[in-house]
């Protein structure tokens, strides 16, 4: 569904116009739709009706709290990555029991943290974290739960840089040594291995690389039954992926299908983890035109978001629809134009010659799909404050997290004594 939609000739998120929203927080600003965040968990959720599965929503992909608190309401649990977005999640309304610790470098502070909460399931990537978390539960006079994250060597398909399940990746126990590693974790004190886990990458539109990773974790499931480990949960991590350009995602149907008959008949509870599924097109980043500027051999149209706004372009190379606020009249022409940011980076840019139609300073645009890994991959660089967050209800809308003054930066950093005077 799309909940950004032109009414009268102005983008609007469900019922509010986006240059009312600019009018009051200022551009450039992220814009959440609640009815597409609901109807996006629904659409994943519904999917595995009548399957043991849980669906823990992604917070690295946008880890708002009142965007985190809609899932949660709707019985939502979390995969997170740190000791803040455990932290985040639990203050969004999510207990710790529907909460999955993830990631490659959990601190002993982090895994205590956990525990003492009573988290679901801790994800363990390596030897040394297993060794250092039965260590910290054993003093704790616990045993925690866990699944090794396997890696199983296939191929997702997709950006280099949001590739995990392959050797050559960080991520996860290689699949050769997958078996030992369990052992050795069933002979631990302090560990209780209830699951295994397994995640392949990011944006894939391709059901067969699921299935692949899928069918083998089945296969290392009844090699540790065998060995007598009592494995009752697989966690098979998020990765559907989302329409930017032109992509055709998988059928969420067809995807519930394919676990289910790799799954159905093993007696395990199933963890889903997406993200960018749920979030990615549920939001939007508005920013205002600034000039645009003649060069010699292109045009570039300069706008008020940057690089720190919205990082993907610059690092993944990333495609985003840009849509004028102001609807184009039938029929208008388009023409190629660079459209960038004021930051002084030449990779501070958003498109190259992208055809648009006539803009001119002060005319607000839209990037699109922006929900997932926009506001929370920015930054402040070169002192520019975090773009303001706001969430769309019907009619209403509200901030959901203001934009800093200058003052307020500053006001955070502290002066050494002999520099002060």
């Amino acid at each position: 569904m799309n909940a950004f939609t032109y009414r009268n000739g102005i983008l609007h998120a469900e019922g509010v116009a986006l240059p009312a929203i600019a009018e009051q927080v200022g551009t450039p600003f992220y814009c959440y739709s609640t009815e597409a965040l609901v109807a996006n968990y629904r659409a994943y959720a519904g999917a595995f009706e009548g399957q043991d599965a849980g669906v823990c929503f992604a917070l690295k992909s946008n880890s708002n709290l009142a965007v985190v608190r809609t899932f949660a309401a709707l019985g939502a649990g979390a995969d997170v990555v740190s000791e803040g977005e455990f932290k985040r999640a639990l203050a969004a309304g999510i207990p710790a029991d529907r909460i999955v610790f993830s990631g490659v470098g959990k601190t002993r502070q982090e895994m205590r943290t956990a525990l003492e909460a009573g988290i679901y399931q801790l994800n363990v990537e390596s030897i040394p974290e297993l060794e250092a978390l039965s260590e910290v539960a054993t003093s704790m006079g616990v045993r925690a739960p866990i699944a090794i994250r396997v890696n199983p060597d296939v191929d997702a398909k997709t950006h280099a840089k949001i590739a995990t399940g392959k050797k050559e990746n960080k991520f996860g126990i290689d699949w050769d040594h997958a078996r030992e590693v369990y052992g050795k974790a069933a002979a631990l004190p302090g560990i209780d291995p209830v699951g295994i886990a397994v995640h392949i990458g990011s944006q894939l539109t391709d059901l067969a690389p699921f299935r692949a990773a899928f069918e083998r974790v089945v296969e290392l499931l009844h090699a540790l039954r065998e060995d007598g480990i009592d494995i009752r949960r697989l966690d098979l991590g998020g990765g559907i992926g989302i329409r930017y350009r032109d992509e055709t995602p998988p059928d969420l149907h067809e995807y519930a299908g394919m676990v289910r008959s790799i799954t159905g008949n093993l007696g395990c509870h199933v963890t889903l983890e997406p993200g960018r599924a749920l979030v990615g097109n549920a939001g939007i980043l508005v920013s205002r035109v600034i000039y645009v500027k003649k060069g010699l051999h292109r045009r570039f149209l300069i706008v008020d978001a940057a690089m720190n706004d919205l990082i993907r372009p610059s690092l993944y190379d990333a495609y985003h629809a840009i849509l004028p606020v102001a609807e184009p009249a039938p029929g208008a022409k388009t023409s190629p134009i660079d459209v960038v940011g004021p930051v002084c980076e030449s990779g501070d840019t958003f498109a190259l010659q992208r055809p648009l139609p006539p803009l001119a300073s002060d005319d607000l645009i839209a990037f699109c799909s922006a929900g997932a890994y926009g506001a929370v991959m920015a930054s402040s660089y070169n002192t520019r404050p975090l773009a303001p967050e706001v969430l769309v209800n019907g009619t209403d809308f509200a901030v959901i997290r203001p934009r800093p003054t200058v003052e307020e930066m500053l006001a955070a950093e502290r002066m050494p004594a002999w520099l002060k005077g």
